[in-house]
This record gives structure tokens, sequence and C-alpha cells, in this order.
């Protein structure tokens, strides 16, 4: 070991997997943590799926003088690496082998090898954050400039359950964006330059809609305006909407009574129709 700035260095530390090297680089990590003055440098090399990559990653290992942790769920190849470091003098630890033998025995079956499931697995929880994220961001006619990114979008009068039906589509990875309609103005010109596939345009009935008004106006503690719990403009109001939703050829979904889990489903099943799987997220 050497010191410099105080600080004292230790051999490279080469993460090597078959797939992106997450789950090894997560366990490194939380190794070197409780080491707080080493600075062990640390390189993935990830998608190690041959023989060849394997010889050629060790060999380069030995000229840096480093070691190697890896997480090889493929049999094969985790045996191949631990030949090969043994072969060239290169000491490796393995993550996965010990315990994955261990399992294969005692429920006495085969893994499944398949590298990548824990990335996987991180990648769709990411994916919910950002889409939650996302759908904060373009709730009630934010950022409406950039509603074409995504892979919903709501529009209805006040009170309609736009809201509440975004952040429950996000919670399950789904970038919502949300539109008001507001009678005597024009709803944002990327509305009808969106994919109209991707939007659904909410409605009720007027009875319905007074009294979520109604109840709303009382949470809040709040005098109602005439107008927003008036009959006559409240049917002027969805009249308007349903104008809106014939322009841009939306897709119609009455919500009165209706479960929020009820109108997700129905939004995405039709979004599954029109969509090949691959397609119907923007984001993936």
């Amino acid at each position: 070991m050497k010191e410099n700035n105080n600080k004292t260095f230790c051999p490279p530390i080469f993460v090597f997997s078959g797939g992106k090297g997450l789950s090894a680089t997560n366990v490194v990590r939380s190794v070197l943590i409780q080491f707080p003055e080493y600075k062990c440098p640390m390189k993935v090399i990830p998608d190690i799926n041959s023989n060849e990559r394997i010889i050629e990653n060790v060999e380069r290992v030995k000229e840096k003088k480093g070691v190697i942790v890896h997480t090889m769920v493929d049999p094969d190849m985790r045996k191949q690496l631990i030949q090969t470091c043994e072969e060239y003098g290169v000491p490796n630890f393995d993550i996965v082998g010990g315990l994955s033998d261990y399992l294969s025995e005692a429920l006495d079956t085969e893994p499944i090898s398949k590298p990548g499931l824990y990335r996987i697995s991180n990648l769709e929880y990411f994916r919910r954050v950002e889409a939650i994220e996302y759908t904060m961001k373009h709730d009630d006619g934010l950022n409406a400039h950039r509603i074409g990114k995504a892979d919903i979008i709501l529009t209805g009068v006040s009170r309609t359950g736009k809201t509440p039906l975004s952040i429950y589509l996000g919670m399950f990875g789904w970038k919502v964006a949300n539109i008001p309609l507001v009678l005597g103005h024009k709803p944002p010109e990327e509305l009808f330059s969106a994919d109209p596939d991707r939007i659904f345009g909410l409605t009720t009935t007027t009875n319905y809609l007074i009294a979520q008004r109604t109840n709303r106006v009382r949470e809040l503690g709040l005098s109602a305006d005439d107008d927003y719990v008036n009959p006559r403009k409240v049917r002027m109001e969805l009249d308007y909407a349903k104008n809106i939703f014939e322009k841009g050829g939306f897709y119609t979904i009455k919500i009165t009574h209706r479960p929020i889990e009820t109108t997700a489903n129905e939004i995405t099943a039709v979004l599954s129709e029109r969509f090949s799987r691959e397609n119907m997220r923007l984001s993936t």
C-alpha cells in the first residue's frame, strides 16, 4: 500500500458480471464503506458471456494488479472464470456461486441462470419513481408544452378525477399528464398535437359533478361559487368538454360512481389494444 494525500490506496477491484453488475457493485460498495480510510478504485466489467471476454479481461486485471469480484449466474461461465483466474494468479471472490449451488442442491432444482434479473427488478422500481415524478410535474396543466412525452394524457373539466387517476397510474410506472378544460379558455395546442391514441377524456353527469364540487368546497371551508355549482353552467362545461373530445378524437370515459382502479384498467386495456407491448410506454 502507498500513501497519497493522507489516504491509503488499495489494488483496483474489478466487478465481473454476466449482466450489468448492479448487484455485485452494491455488495462491493457496502463492504468498502466499512473501510473509509482506504480509497479502492472499482471498475465494472459487464456482459461477460464468452471465454474470450473472460480471458481478455482477466489478463487486463492481472496487468493492473487488481482483484475480481464476480456474480456469474451462468455456472459454466462461473467455472471458466474461476479457472482462468487461478491460471493467471488473479484473486477472485465469488458472490453468488456458493449460495446458488447450495440452493440448487437443497431445492433439487437448477437455477434459471439468467443474468440481469436483479437489475431488471430495480429498473422497474426506478421507472415507477420516475413516472410519479413526471406525473406530479405535469399535473393540472403544468408544463403543457411537454405533454407529448407522456404515456397517457387525461383531460376534462374540474373535479372529474384527473389528478387522483394520474397519480394512481403513475404508481404503476405510467408517465401521465393531465390537462384541465375551462369553459371560455382554449386548451393548449399541445393537446391536439400529441398522439390522440394516448389521450383520454373524462366526463360525468351534471348532478354527479355538482355533488363532487359541493363536497370539495365544503372540505376547503370556502363559500360556493355560483357558476362552479350552477347546473346550467356545469352542463355547459360538460358540453364544452365533449366538443373538445370529439374534435381531438379522444377516447371518452364516464367516471360517474366508478372506482379509480376500474377507470385505470380500462385505459391500460385500450392502450394494449392500440399499441404493441414494446410501444405501450413512450419511456421504455
